[in-house]
């Protein structure tokens, strides 16, 4: 009995150890933890990826200048995957600056999007955008959009349309 207990404390001493390994910035956290409420409302999963990531943080290193800064992004290591998501320092000015540059790199990570959709048309995941504004005033429609539109939602999608009642129709 006593071995059962010990390995049960060291699985979960493992555990913490790997938790430990992502340094979250404090300012970013309650937008992060928001967003995977989210992600469990729309069955993203989110956790295994979340222990890839090294660092997700405020920097002052990102592009700033009068013709277009940098609000944002995601870092990739040499083998091509992402392990850094920061946000520019310059989005604290406003904490909904902040949330939608947050929402929109968390998106380009745990919601699997590689591309941006446009250019400038108003969304959380343009390219650019004229108006943070306008999309936190339309903040409800703008999740909907995010995380339906998402390739990690369409993908599961799929899989539901081709798995019924435990029966994968692919095979």
């Amino acid at each position: 009995m006593r071995i059962l207990f010990l390995a049960l404390v060291f699985l979960c001493s493992i555990q913490n150890l790997s938790a430990q390994n992502v340094s979250i910035d404090g300012r970013l956290k309650s937008h992060l933890d928001n967003f995977f409420e989210l992600c469990k409302e729309y069955n993203i999963d989110y956790h295994e990826k979340l222990f890839k990531l090294k660092n997700i943080a405020i920097v002052d290193t990102l592009q700033t200048s009068l013709h277009g800064s940098t609000l944002g992004m995601v870092q990739r290591n040499k083998q091509g995957n992402i392990e850094n998501i920061v946000v520019n320092w310059v989005t604290l000015l406003d904490e909904e600056i902040v949330k939608v540059v947050a929402y929109h790199e968390f998106a380009h990570y745990f919601l699997e999007y590689t591309e941006h959709v446009c250019n400038d048309c108003g969304i959380i995941m343009s390219k650019v955008n004229s108006s943070y504004f306008d999309i936190v005033n339309d903040w409800d429609n703008q999740i909907k959009i995010l995380f339906e539109q998402s390739p990690a939602f369409q993908r599961k999608k799929n899989e539901a349309l081709h798995t019924v009642a435990g029966i994968n129709f692919d095979n």
